[in-house]
């Protein structure tokens, strides 16, 4: 199985942006911790441009993808076609609980065009995604 993870604008930032809400941990740390607890193969992407991010999902050829859009989950429909009209399944993954937070969050427009959203439980969210494709 391979799963491609991608993420958005600022998450490059992890271990530095608002640590209260989104940790002390780079992502580049955590994925190393993740391709421990899993057999699945793991392949990483992260762009802060909307049209980088496209492409790449649209160059997927992998079993799935788990996205997590950033900010440009509230706002991007070009990103939202993208995912609606490719055939690898994504799930969109955040790492704060976006219902919890400022309302101009609480709408995705990744959402309805994805196989399954999960947020909230921190960088852990990347793993409950994994979980799901390597068990469904």
């Amino acid at each position: 199985m391979k799963i491609l993870i991608v993420n958005g604008p600022n998450l490059n930032l992890l271990g530095k942006r608002e640590p209260q809400i989104y940790g002390n941990q780079t992502f580049e740390m955590y994925l190393e911790e993740l391709k421990t607890k899993t057999t699945a193969e793991l392949f990483y992407f992260q762009s802060n441009v909307e049209g980088e991010l496209i492409n790449c999902l649209q160059a997927s050829d992998h079993d799935g993808i788990i996205f997590n859009a950033g900010g440009y989950t509230h706002t991007s429909v070009a990103l939202r076609d993208c995912i609606n009209g490719i055939s690898v399944p994504v799930v969109e993954v955040h790492i704060s609980n976006i219902s919890s937070r400022e309302e101009f969050r609480h709408t995705s427009m990744i959402s309805p065009v994805a196989v399954g959203c999960i947020f909230g439980f921190g960088l852990k969210s990347y793993e409950l995604a994994i979980r799901f494709f390597t068990t469904n």
